[in-house]
């Protein structure tokens, strides 16, 4: 065997060592902490106490894509996030700020990651505005846009 050979045979050995160490560490990654279970389920349920739209299937995929940081601070204000299929596809987000509410239209596909990006901002300047404010589906501020007041559960 020359030494080409040996030097390959030994990069191909460690790549099999390593493989599945770095494929689990993929896995824990995606995975949510324990802490953060905990995060996700409380706005789960305030969202079931605030929503008259409130399902499951509907609310988990828009709460989900929200970090569990931001939750955290929409949770020790009160805020809730809910579905409303009333909004229009072309403003699926918003963010009613008299009832502390975000809100998106859980048909558009788009919607949780503008939703997402929204909640994570306002969390980290911790300014919420007390007017009503809509995004549109490209994610960008819609001014002037009617939507439908929000009613409580």
């Amino acid at each position: 065997m020359n030494c080409k050979s040996r030097i390959l045979g030994s990069s191909l050995g460690l790549l099999l060592l390593i493989a599945p160490h770095a494929d689990a560490q993929k896995r824990r990654a995606q995975q949510q902490p324990p802490k953060d279970n905990a995060t996700y389920t409380a706005a789960l349920a305030r969202s079931a106490e605030t929503c008259p739209e409130h399902s499951e299937q509907r609310t988990r995929p828009g709460v989900v894509a929200v970090p569990a940081a931001a939750l955290k601070v929409l949770e020790s204000r009160g805020y809730a996030l809910c579905p409303d299929t009333r909004l229009d596809t072309t403003t699926p987000v918003v963010w009613y700020g008299k009832q502390g509410v975000f809100a998106w239209n859980p048909a558009s596909a788009g919607a949780p990651k503008i939703l997402a990006a929204q909640a994570a901002a306002y969390a980290r300047s911790e300014e919420f505005p007390s007017a009503t404010v809509v995004w549109k589906s490209n994610g960008k501020l819609a001014e002037g846009a009617l939507v439908p007041s929000f009613r409580k559960r």
